[in-house]
């Protein structure tokens, strides 16, 4: 693939990411290109690209739109992270050095200055978050665990869960990481695995009630 292809996969995606292309959104070639400062065939190359990775459908008519999950769609993306994501944390317990442990260590302790604000740091939580769960699979040292975890870990959903957040589950996350980093200093894989698993699943249900509690908001706003 070409730099220009990989400019615009790069921007384009970071669009989808940021929710400034929104889901069920069309995407249009020319205003891309133009955003991008590409042509539209790296455009193309960029929009089949992400369309491999379920950013971007395509209909009948070969019109390009964001891609808009289901809560079906998005609950199967939950359970394939949570068993892959357990595996590495039992990898990882086998294999973590104290280095790896120390990272873990500050990122987590950033995560709770991010929640300990006297309003919630989201984009630092998120921030520290993706590096400690980064830290996990390179402990795990798995280069295949790590490409497919990223099929289900860098879609839109991860954003918006973090930002449905409420207090409670962010401080409950911070918790689980603790749990995480006890386990790893036990070398203990089956314990790491549950609480990863755990970790996963309440994250969806936190997502599943905002998705719930905004659907109902949005059928009142329609009928108001």
């Amino acid at each position: 693939m070409s730099r220009a292809s990989d400019r615009a996969y790069d921007h384009i995606r970071s669009m989808i990411l940021s929710g400034e292309l929104q889901s069920g959104s069309q995407i249009r070639e020319e205003a891309l290109a133009e955003l991008c400062g590409v042509s539209r065939t790296p455009v193309r190359d960029a929009l089949r690209r992400l369309e491999t990775e379920m950013f971007v459908r395509r209909n009948e008519s070969q019109r390009s739109f964001v891609a808009d999950w289901s809560l079906d769609d998005l609950e199967d993306a939950f359970q394939l992270r949570a068993m892959l994501e357990a595996h590495a944390a039992k990898r990882a317990a086998a294999r973590i050095s104290r280095d790896q442990l120390a990272r873990m260590r500050f990122h987590n302790a950033q995560l709770k200055q991010a929640i300990d604000a006297s309003r919630p740091d989201v984009p630092k939580f998120l921030d520290n978050n993706r590096l400690f769960h980064a830290l996990i699979l390179e402990a795990a040292a798995s280069e295949r665990l790590a490409s497919m975890l990223l099929q289900v870990t860098e879609q839109p959903v991860v954003l918006r869960t973090a930002r449905q957040y409420d207090l409670e589950n962010l401080r409950r996350s911070h918790h689980e990481h603790d749990e995480v980093l006890i386990a790893f200093d036990n070398r203990d894989g089956d314990w790491a695995a549950a609480v990863m698993t755990a970790h996963i699943r309440r994250a969806f249900h936190a997502y599943a009630e905002a998705h719930s509690t905004n659907t109902e908001i949005g059928k009142s706003n329609m009928a108001a």
